[in-house]
């Protein structure tokens, strides 16, 4: 199957809602609530500092973090899909939290990073942005090389690595 016919399936997904099945099985979304299970609104200045906490814990512990809609087996947004799709074509292991299991987590994750939407990725503790800029990375093929930087091997590259030709050694 050629990449760009998969690019153009995830392009398409954009739009629709289809569970992931072939990645379910990999990957780990957990609930971070606080203790009272409380669901609250805050504005920036009112967010609980230990529920910060655990974000900025959960975000700077793994190399790809994922905020999206729904499961990685089961996203509820097209675009949380069209995010689990790229990562998947690049073979990459993530962490994930469902932001519509908890309010409070997804009023807060909207002050944390400054950005109104979701998904939201992070690569090693930074913010990289939601469906649009991981997707314009794909194209453009700055993912393959944003990966590297964090130390994880795209399978994409493998292909680019096939593509490009050697040149011969003196």
């Amino acid at each position: 199957m050629s990449s760009s016919f998969l690019f153009r399936r995830v392009i398409q997904q954009c739009s629709s809602v289809r569970p992931l099945n072939l990645i379910s099985t990999r990957f780990t979304s957990t609930t971070l609530s606080p203790s009272d299970n409380k669901t609250t609104t805050e504005s920036p200045s009112t967010v609980d500092p230990q529920f910060k906490k655990k974000i900025d814990d959960f975000v700077k512990s793994n190399k790809i973090a994922i905020f999206i809609k729904g499961e990685p087996g089961a996203p509820r947004c097209g675009f949380s899909n069209a995010v689990l799709q790229i990562l998947d074509l690049h073979g990459c292991d993530f962490k994930s939290k469902n932001i519509l299991e908890d309010e409070q987590l997804r009023q807060t994750m909207k002050n944390y990073s400054n950005w109104p939407t979701f998904p939201q990725v992070y690569f090693d503790g930074e913010f990289i942005g939601g469906c649009d800029i991981l997707l314009g990375m794909h194209q453009s093929g700055e993912l393959v090389d944003e990966l590297k930087k964090i130390g994880i091997r795209s399978k994409l590259s493998d292909v680019n690595d096939k593509n490009t030709p050697s040149t011969p050694s003196s």
